[in-house]
């Protein structure tokens, strides 16, 4: 096989690459999109509000809430990380 033809089948498997990590991560936005809304739809039947209508009380509770939230999500995204580390180490 000549450096051509090398080159043409890298450059081929690289364009293949980029394609699916970009359809993979336009999927993976559109399920986020759609979980935003599950997330919305869940503090709000809790009765927690994402308006920071109510001065600085509101945005300060909004705040906590943000806060909260976030560090719920950052355990969760390290549980998630390391059990698909586990996954793919004993394959």
């Amino acid at each position: 096989m000549g450096e051509n033809e090398e080159l043409k089948m890298l450059s081929v498997s690289e364009v293949r690459k980029t394609i699916a990590t970009s359809l993979a991560t336009a999927f993976g936005f559109v399920i986020a999109l759609l979980w935003k809304e599950v997330v919305l739809g869940g503090l709000k039947t809790a009765g927690v509000t994402t308006d920071v209508a109510g001065g600085w009380t509101g945005w300060s509770i909004f705040i906590g809430s943000a806060v909260m939230l976030t560090v719920v999500l950052i355990v969760f995204i390290i549980l998630v990380s390391r059990w698909g580390g586990r996954a793919t180490s004993t394959a």
